[in-house]
């Protein structure tokens, strides 16, 4: 069966993030979107868990699904054309601060667990070491290496993976508090590190210019922090819904046949510079200026393409999976209506092309042009397919 996952997304009870994020909400926008497996996020809460013990039954192996009763209420809010099952994966981000070699790191960490006994079972453990109700992604003073131990003893089925591995300041390669290598990270447990995600800034060819990861899957969600921001970036499974043949897919990268990505230059740290200063800067810029900020003379926050050539061992990336890089329909639709993406305007004609053509990601990648122009006009067919040839 081949399926959407998006596994790294946020509840209500993460900081700076939309109070619909509501597992009722979390399906709807997954049928509208296209996706069929959602990550739970935030998993380590004690609240969202309770949450999510009221809202969800159990499904095929390790997923979860709506109640009944849930399910019917936003049926009625979603196209015919979008009405599919949405099944959930128990899934959670951690923040990991510690001192390594004389320098603080600060590295974000994505958690996938079986069941809900396991998460229980995690939180008991981890609530020892730091306060997790604090935020949906807790922060602790935990190496990554022990963080990653605690994980596989409470559970051999849990998955781990690196997140958004290059972003600055909080992740695996983050030029600001990362490494410049896994095995530096993980040290002996590296071993149970199968999947690296790359995060909004880069995609899978940036990524594959480093020989060093050639043995890793690469895997993209969208780190939501609002229900309409999911299947930014996703993956793409062949396989069956089951908790256990996902990882696998993940382990033996069979039945996992690719992601779908942003253009990286839309990743807010894709090149260096200063948000307050409002300077970006490609890596040539950079040099050129000797890492000093032009603006207010401050050393630049170094971003993620000019980290990968730091890392990086060959110009030409040795590709292991399809992707397709994407814009969102919101965003394609204010373009062409000449207004904001937030806008009455583009929601209207977003809820139109749905009902007509079925959910956001099948539109952007697979509506044939014809059905996309009846529906939405020429200037719409010939915008997505553009998109699609990387124009």
């Amino acid at each position: 069966m081949k399926f959407i996952a998006d596994l790294h997304v946020h509840s209500h009870f993460s900081r700076a993030t939309s109070r619909s994020l509501d597992p009722e909400h979390l399906a709807l926008w997954g049928k509208k979107k296209g996706i069929t497996l959602i990550g739970t996020g935030d998993v380590t809460h004690a609240g969202w868990l309770s949450e999510l013990q009221d809202r969800l039954i159990e499904a095929e192996n390790g997923l979860y699904r709506l109640k009944p009763e849930l399910e019917t209420s936003i049926e009625r809010e979603v196209p015919a054309s979008c009405q599919k099952p949405a099944r959930f994966l128990l899934s959670g981000e951690i923040s990991c601060i510690y001192k390594r070699g004389g320098k603080t790191r600060k590295l974000h960490h994505l958690i996938l667990m079986p069941n809900m006994d396991a998460a229980f079972r995690l939180n008991k453990k981890l609530d020892r070491i730091g306060n997790l109700s604090s935020d949906g992604r807790p922060i602790l003073g935990l190496d990554s290496r022990d963080l990653l131990e605690i994980v596989l003893e409470v559970s051999e089925r849990a998955f781990f993976i690196p997140a958004h591995i290059w972003t600055p300041w909080f992740s695996l390669f983050g030029s600001k508090s990362g490494f410049d290598a896994i095995e530096e990270c993980f040290g002996d447990l590296t071993s149970h590190i199968h999947a690296l995600e790359t995060g909004l800034s880069s995609d899978p060819p940036m990524n594959r210019r480093l020989s060093t990861i050639d043995n890793y899957l690469l895997v993209s969600n969208s780190d939501a922090h609002s229900p309409a921001k999911l299947g930014r970036e996703a993956n793409i499974f062949n396989t069956e819904l089951d908790y256990d043949k996902i990882l696998q897919a993940m382990i033996q990268r069979s039945g996992f046949e690719g992601t779908i990505e942003f253009f990286p230059e839309e990743g807010k740290y894709h090149f260096d510079g200063h948000r307050k200063c409002q300077v970006r800067l490609h890596p040539k810029e950079t040099r050129a200026y000797d890492g000093i900020c032009p603006s207010c003379g401050k050393p630049l926050t170094i971003g993620v393409l000019h980290r990968v050539e730091e890392l990086s061992d060959r110009d030409i990336p040795k590709l292991a999976k399809d992707f397709h890089c994407l814009i969102p329909l919101t965003e394609i639709l204010a373009e062409i209506l000449d207004c904001g993406p937030s806008t009455k305007k583009v929601a209207s004609a977003y809820e139109d092309l749905l009902a007509a053509l079925g959910p956001e990601l099948h539109i952007l990648m697979d509506a044939r042009p014809r059905d996309m122009e009846k529906a939405g006009g020429m200037l719409l067919s010939k915008a997505i397919v553009r998109m699609r040839q990387n124009q």
